[in-house]
């Protein structure tokens, strides 16, 4: 997980430079096969050939920094911390929403991130404490663009807890228009929005709200976020624990028929 991401960071680094891998090896001193690997995050370097080779690249400062904070992180576990703003926002997840071609995602208490309305955003990230009010604007732009990746050429299934969809965020008319919002999604094919009813009671989504992507060539990836943090997890035995949780929700959600019949009766409650 972190390996390729970080094989993605240098890779970009080295065609920065318009040199082929064989003419950047051949200029350090390397073998080709060890830039290759090194590209594909299979490791065989050190942290000061890794700093030879962004040098040579020129990488600007801050991306050399974030590659090499990669390096060291290189693991089945990866947590980040963002400097400001909601954990959401994070390069790593953004990377991942976008390579990914299956996104299954948890929420308990708020509408899921990729279906917010850009007020939605806003509210939400207007009560955010990690962020400051000068920079809520560019976070809530940053935030609202990730939607962009709801598109046909991969899957989304959404579990949301009934009690998300009473919570007025925003009040009452960003509240109206968020449902709204979820009842035009929920007609895409490549859209699944499930609600869970307060009425099933105790389940085993009260662990939290999580995000389970899964990819073409790589093991799946599980986000989870918390207020100040957010963790990346692709070990077997974690992703098993996650794919069995959503089966306990999968077992106990309404079908999208019967999702829509519920989110329509709160909209109309409101009108």
């Amino acid at each position: 997980m972190v390996g390729r991401e970080f094989g993605n960071g240098v890779r970009a680094a080295v065609e920065s430079t318009g040199m082929t891998q064989r003419q950047l090896a051949e200029a350090l001193g390397w073998q080709e096969a060890k830039l290759s690997d090194m590209l594909a995050g299979k490791g065989g370097v050190n942290e000061s050939e890794v700093r030879e080779l962004l040098a040579y690249c020129r990488t600007p400062l801050e991306e050399r920094e974030r590659l090499l904070e990669l390096f060291s992180e290189q693991g089945s576990v990866y947590l980040q911390i963002p400097a400001e703003g909601v954990p959401d926002q994070v390069r790593t997840l953004i990377s991942h929403e976008k390579e990914a071609i299956e996104i299954t995602d948890w929420s308990m208490i708020l509408v899921p991130g990729l279906l917010q309305t850009y007020e939605y955003v806003e509210a939400v990230t207007a009560k955010a404490q990690t962020v400051s009010e000068e920079n809520i604007p560019k976070t809530v732009a940053a935030r609202a663009a990730r939607a962009e990746i709801l598109e046909y050429t991969r899957t989304f299934t959404f579990y949301v807890h009934e009690q998300a969809l009473w919570l007025p965020v925003g009040g009452e008319e960003v509240w109206r228009e968020q449902l709204a919002h979820l009842l035009r999604l929920s007609v895409r094919k490549y859209i699944s929005i499930r609600i869970v009813p307060r009425s099933i009671g105790m389940h085993a989504g009260t662990c939290g709200d999580f995000r389970l992507m899964k990819f073409p060539k790589y093991p799946p990836v599980v986000y989870i976020e918390s207020v100040r943090c957010c963790l990346f997890f692709d070990d077997k035995e974690t992703v098993d624990t996650y794919e069995n949780i959503l089966k306990d929700l999968a077992a106990g959600a309404l079908d999208e028929e019967q999702s829509r019949a519920v989110i329509n009766s709160i909209l109309e409650g409101l009108q």
